[in-house]
Formats: structure tokens, C-alpha cells, sequence
């Protein structure tokens, strides 16, 4: 059972870091058609979508990777209270 916890917090884990390089890339012209910034997109944008549909682009900054990494680390919590 500790095994399955363990998986899931270093999977939560890489995922933020992947959503962090995600934000990271918005700074280098051209970051997102390298083939590391499309696999990064490909992997990010599922768990995204979902989250554009709020409000939460402010001033020509979006915040929606904030809000997907907060919910990340929440549900971090819950795994390691689990488990």
C-alpha cells in the first residue's frame, strides 16, 4: 500500500515540475515548437483545458497553471494523509 503512495506523490511531483517548464517556456520565442515543448503541450493541456474556462486571466497574465498547481498540492496532501 505505501508503494502505491510513494508512485502517486513522485507522480504528482513530476507533473508540477512538467507544469512549471510548461510556464517557463511561455519566456523563449519559439520553446513551444522544439520537440521538448511539444511533448511538455502534449502533456500539459489535458489537465489545462479544463481550467481555461475561468476567469483567471489578469492583466495579460494567466494564472490557470497557478490554480492546476494549487489543486496539484492539495491533492499531494491527501495522498500523503492516505497513505
Amino acid at each position: 500500500m505505501a508503494v502505491i503512495g510513494i508512485f502517486l506523490f513522485y507522480l504528482v511531483r513530476v507533473y508540477s515540475f512538467l507544469l512549471l517548464v510548461y510556464a517557463l517556456l511561455s519566456w523563449f520565442p519559439g520553446a513551444y515548437q522544439s520537440s521538448l515543448g511539444r511533448f511538455i503541450t502534449r502533456a500539459v493541456e489535458p489537465v489545462l483545458r479544463p481550467f481555461y474556462r475561468f476567469p483567471l486571466r489578469i492583466g495579460g497574465l494567466d494564472f490557470t497553471i497557478l490554480l492546476v498547481l494549487f489543486i496539484l498540492n492539495g491533492l499531494l496532501e491527501l495522498i500523503v494523509r492516505i497513505f
